[in-house]
């Protein structure tokens, strides 16, 4: 599942490629035909983020939220003007990273024909989007938005954001850390490959209860997440490890040096030399160093 840098990169392309656009909206797979005309024709006048959450408001005061889940996508198209990704989300196709057309000589005469399932199809006068895959595509209201807001935990990529929230939701939990992290009511935008990064980075055991954490650990593991999340933002990667600990002067950081544990079990800890254990927590898949790891 696309993690939160993500989402926050989506809302940024949003903005930068069809802000203050009249868009017209479709549905060509059929099933978001209804919401679709609800929004065809009005202005998007930002899009905005919130954890995995995107939210895209037009000028009728209406809300396109899309949550990509474990298999969305979004790829998009346009003419010389049009400079982003060409696709982001479906981490199993783009490996939580991004691909871009850069080709100068690319003749543009509108968005192509629809390839697969396009749930939601987004064309402006240069450029297009299709989305494909979501858990969730709809068209809701400003207040149905705050809604789905209230019910997540703070998103440590708001500008606003600060660690007292998600430290008091944590001390007052039983539960694992490793399983807190995941819940999105506790904080937004985590996913697996974070988890286990931080978790490591900080040295913290997945098995200790959130409320085990003092409120020292709990700021330091928030100030952690955010660091790591607002590089994700910049570089469009998830790379957690730091320069002293990868292999090889010579080798490129992404893929083989970007991770200390994730998808790393029975390998070295690249700190402590000690193999990287695979865990099953939640039923998700959990990377960590039992050495490192004992906190």
């Amino acid at each position: 599942m696309p993690e939160g840098h993500s989402v926050h990169r989506l809302a940024a392309q949003f903005n930068s490629v069809f802000g203050g656009q009249r868009l017209a909206v479709s549905s060509p797979q059929g099933r978001f035909a209804a919401g679709a005309e609800r929004v065809n024709g009005h202005i998007l006048e930002a899009a905005r983020a919130h954890g995995k959450q995107l939210f895209l408001h037009f000028d009728n005061e209406l809300i396109l939220r899309v949550h990509l889940g474990l298999y969305g996508a979004w790829d998009f198209g346009g003419d010389e003007t049009f400079r982003g990704a060409s696709s982001i989300g479906a981490p199993r196709r783009v490996g939580e990273r991004e691909a871009y057309d850069d080709d100068p000589h690319l003749a543009y005469d509108g968005p192509p024909e629809p390839v697969g399932q396009v749930r939601a199809r987004l064309v402006s006068a240069h450029g297009w989007a299709d989305l494909r895959g979501p858990t969730a595509c709809e068209v809701i209201t400003e207040g149905e938005q705050s809604a789905v807001v209230a019910k997540l935990g703070p998103d440590p990529l708001q500008p606003d954001a600060g660690p007292d929230e998600f430290v008091r939701r944590l001390a007052s939990k039983g539960s694992a850390v490793g399983t807190l992290l995941m819940s999105q009511d506790v904080i937004a935008g985590v996913g697996n490959i974070y988890r286990a990064e931080t978790l490591f980075r900080c040295g913290l055991n997945p098995w200790r209860p959130g409320k085990s954490l003092s409120a020292e650990e709990a700021a330091l593991l928030w100030e952690d997440i955010a660091l790591v999340m607002r590089d994700g933002v910049r570089d469009g990667l998830i790379i957690t490890t730091r320069a002293e600990h990868r292999e090889g002067s010579g080798l490129p950081v992404w893929p083989d040096n970007a991770h200390y544990v994730y998808q790393r079990q029975g390998l070295g800890c690249r700190v402590c030399g000690t193999d990287v254990v695979l865990a099953e927590m939640g039923s998700r898949k959990l990377y960590w160093c039992p050495d490192c790891q004992q906190a």
